[in-house]
């Protein structure tokens, strides 16, 4: 029997948060084993709200929140704040995503936390940054996808599209994760903590930097193609005989040579000079589309898949979610909610040294009570 595999054991992540990012961040290092105590509002956190979904809870919340305890404090309140002081004194990282100056206004901001506390990482994660014209600015995920370009990048040619998830709160998350396991580690060499600071458009626009860099570089702006590459050809989906849509990549001209002998059975198109290289295929991309999807309207899946693999070409089918929930690669966990059991996706990482155990989403405020009196015990043997 596999061991359970928790890294972050003993340390203590407070997290007053809401929505997608912080959440996340914070679920990566309850996953990995910390104590998160999550603050919510008497509303609770609006993510609740997003949908009803999973047993009538939240799809988001429920993602997001695994393990988690739920403490309900209203911090403009005086004995709340102090509460909550009490437990970020014993916390090893600090964690918020408040309105623009709402923790600093409330007491918390994270350079006098650490003054009173050397040893604790705080994050703040914002919009667009803590300083500049926009750090007030309210920012939500597609409103970050439109201003660093990347809706104007993706979809299809008629227009700008969103990406179906939301991916520039999970960049952040994301990114905010891997900045506080360094700060762990430092902290661990010094014995000082740091503050970090985060904004949802930072973390999406260092993905955007090879289409910016190309941009700057050649003076043209890749151009949406929906379910194919701006810059390398063939790379596109196309439908069989049975109007599955099938996505082929080529990467480099030895596969661009297999592919035309062993799918096409034509050897003779790689030198043509319209697509003997990447360039010329991406200049002729109009005609190069219109050969290769001839070529699978004649075929079935299978027999596609079975001519794909005689070329050595990688390809993949474009799946609904129904077809995702049955993919042979996808690996799912039960996860514990107050409407019943969810059969979560696993963490994407497989360790040799143990398993994750993914606890209960909380209730609101389930936890309230028994940290109250955990705290003001812990207060009380102090003085």
């Amino acid at each position: 029997m596999r061991c359970l595999y928790q890294p972050l054991k003993g340390l203590v992540v407070v997290s007053l948060e809401q929505a997608v990012a912080a959440p996340l961040l914070s679920a990566k290092l309850c996953d990995a084993g910390a104590r998160v105590i999550k603050i919510e509002r008497d509303a609770g956190d609006f993510a609740r709200g997003y949908d009803d979904a999973v047993h009538g809870l939240s799809s988001y919340f429920v993602w997001l929140n695994r393990g988690k305890e739920s403490l309900v404090v209203d911090i403009k309140q005086r004995e709340d704040a102090a509460l909550l002081k009490r437990i970020v004194a014993s916390a090893d990282v600090f964690i918020q995503n408040l309105a623009p100056g709402a923790a600093v206004r409330a007491g918390f901001g994270s350079a006098d936390l650490r003054a009173r506390h050397p040893r604790l990482i705080t994050v703040d994660i914002s919009g667009y940054g803590e300083r500049g014209p926009y750090s007030q600015m309210k920012a939500y995920d597609l409103l970050i996808q439109a201003e660093t370009g990347l809706a104007q990048i993706t979809g299809h040619p008629a227009g700008p599209g969103r990406v179906g998830v939301s991916i520039s709160d999970i960049a952040c998350g994301l990114t905010g994760y891997g900045a506080v396991l360094e700060a762990l580690i430092e902290r661990g060499r010094t014995g000082l903590g740091q503050g970090l600071e985060i904004s949802l458009f930072a973390a999406t626009a260092d993905w955007i930097n090879v289409p910016l860099l190309y941009f700057e570089g050649s003076g043209k702006t890749p151009q949406r193609v929906g379910l194919g590459h701006p810059s390398i050809a063939p790379y596109s989906a196309f439908a069989t005989q049975d109007a599955d849509q099938v996505i082929i990549a080529i990467q480099n001209e030895r596969e661009w040579v297999q592919f035309c002998a062993a799918f096409l059975g034509e050897p003779g198109l790689a030198v043509d000079p319209r697509f003997s290289t990447n360039n010329a295929r991406v200049a002729h991309r109009g005609d190069l589309d219109r050969h290769i999807g001839d070529a699978f309207a004649n075929l079935t899946r299978e027999q596609a898949i079975v001519r794909l693999q005689q070329a050595n070409t990688a390809y993949g089918f474009v799946n609904d979610l129904a077809a995702v929930a049955r993919h042979p690669a996808l690996r799912r966990t039960e996860v514990a909610t107050p409407g019943g059991p969810v059969n979560m996706i696993c963490p994407p990482v497989i360790n040799t040294a143990g398993d994750r155990l993914l606890g209960p989403v909380p209730a609101l405020g389930q936890h309230t009570a028994a940290i109250q009196r955990e705290f003001a015990v812990r207060s009380a043997a102090s003085k």
